[in-house]
């Protein structure tokens, strides 16, 4: 297997577009895919996220595409003619610029579609045509409905992510993508995991695959060093603050597993002086890309996300990954710290576990085929200590983040502790007062009834405020 890329021979432009973008050793994804892919078989590939799997299939389908070229400028001749599916938009935008970096030297043309945003531009360069599409499944599949992409001359489609695709519910969007396709084509799957679900995919899609694993399927890298630590709910932010202080680290990734959960923390550490910015599914697209590029540009130290942000993102050089919440699901551990250690750098993966997360890190075990050490982390002395359990400090940070009533939908979610029950409610002498039924002949009159009358509203007002104070002393 060529180790260079200089060892591959690729078209002109293509080998001057790898040199100026600095590439010159290839890792083994690319050197076992490329020489494939370029022999025009399909491929079921295997590897970590991090490991280049991008220019392993991009350049080949670009060398091939290259081979029939055609120069016109119709857009009839420039059909759809290499389609790639990714899950996500922060992907699928990111996979879209290095395509046009590689193909910046040809006269292919390529554009990306992804939801979020208006289709009006993304509708006016497909109508210019395009021959290289990269796309999330949904918002394909609008523009299909909308006539805007055809499909018929797909000669290449890449999976890319499909365990993601699939985990997200993805399954019946890409059955109908691919429903549209000609059935003599040439696809590429790229997985972090072969599941059953990803083989039956690969089974009912591809003809007689090159099978392609760099790594041994769930295998962290090597180079990322894993902590465990044990530790209380109330304490994660302050070990969060303590380990980053400690190892001297300049950026971090910081995961958890819900959106308000995400939006609270990262407040929380902005607050406490730490350079931090948000990402989730409630960001518009806008916001995720400007969050990206800050912490690209080393203007954010910590990016507190969801695991929409778990997969694929290319940053390179991220020194940890914390996993502030353990992930429900195994798998998102592995792609989680596949943020860090990457290209053979060393990394550092830290994950705090309390006395509710038994069952989530005995799944991590077995899809890790290894026991896993807990940690006792040992804190500075100057911490603060105890739960603060106090309402008004949840309705503060409520109202500085929006509805007061998410914070007691998570509360209600995560269940009372035994130390935390609610006090009963102070009796109210007015629900003690003994029903007095009225009698009809005693009934107001019509005009009685609609006449605005300042003490009846008064006490309707009374009521009101008698009732919600109950309430909010409940909890």
């Amino acid at each position: 297997m060529p180790s260079s890329f200089s060892n591959l021979q690729l078209a002109e432009p293509l080998a001057r577009a790898v040199a100026e973008m600095g590439y010159e050793s290839m890792t083994p994804i690319q050197a076992q895919a490329i020489p494939v892919v370029l022999t025009g078989r399909d491929v079921m590939g295997a590897a970590q996220t991090g490991t280049g799997k991008t220019a392993a299939f991009a350049l080949p389908l670009l060398q091939r595409l290259l081979k029939h070229e055609n120069a016109s400028t119709s857009p009839a001749r420039h059909p759809v003619r290499a389609l790639v599916l990714l899950p996500t938009r922060e992907l699928a935008d990111q996979v879209a610029q290095q395509v046009k970096l590689f193909a910046k030297n040809t006269n292919l043309r390529s554009a990306v579609v992804f939801g979020g945003i208006d289709m009006k531009p993304q509708t006016a360069e497909l109508k210019r045509g395009v021959e290289v599409l990269v796309a999330t499944p949904g918002r394909l599949l609008d523009h299909i409905e909308a006539k805007n992409a055809v499909l018929n001359q797909v000669e290449y489609v890449v999976l890319d992510e499909a365990d993601r695709m699939l985990d997200i519910g993805f399954l019946p969007d890409l059955q109908r993508i691919l429903s549209f396709l000609p059935k003599q084509r040439t696809t590429l799957l790229f997985s972090a995991t072969f599941s059953p679900e990803i083989k039956r995919l690969a089974n009912s899609y591809l003809n007689d695959p090159v099978t392609i694993e760099v790594a041994r399927p769930n295998e962290t890298a090597s180079t990322v060093e894993q902590h465990f630590y044990s530790v209380p709910d109330d304490e994660k932010r302050h070990a969060l603050k303590q380990i980053v202080r400690q190892r001297g680290l300049s950026q971090a990734f910081v995961f958890v597993n819900s959106k308000l959960g995400c939006a609270r923390l990262a407040r929380s550490l902005e607050r406490e002086g730490l350079k931090t910015t948000a990402l989730h599914g409630d960001k518009s697209q806008d916001e995720r890309l400007k969050a990206l590029a800050a912490f690209k540009a080393g203007e954010v130290d910590l990016l507190v996300a969801t695991d929409v942000a778990a997969r694929g993102l290319d940053i390179k050089d991220v020194p940890a990954v914390f996993n502030f919440d353990v992930p429900f699901n195994a798998e998102d551990y592995v792609h989680r710290i596949g943020r860090t250690g990457r290209a053979g750098a060393s990394g550092l993966a830290v994950t705090f576990v309390t006395s509710n997360d038994n069952r989530l890190v005995g799944d991590i075990e077995k899809l890790l085929k290894r026991k896993l050490e807990l940690e006792a982390l040992e804190f500075d002395e100057d911490r603060p200590r105890g739960r603060i359990n106090d309402g008004r400090r949840a309705w503060r940070e409520a109202g500085e983040l929006g509805d007061p009533r998410d914070v007691l939908e998570t509360q209600r979610d995560r269940g009372p502790r035994r130390d935390q029950r609610p006090a009963p409610a102070p009796r109210d002498p007015f629900f003690d007062q003994p029903y007095q039924a009225t009698n009809i002949d005693q009934a107001p009159t019509w005009e009685q009834a609609t006449k605005p009358a300042a003490g009846r509203i008064s006490a309707n007002i009374k009521t009101k405020r008698k009732v919600a104070a109950l309430f909010k002393a409940a909890g």
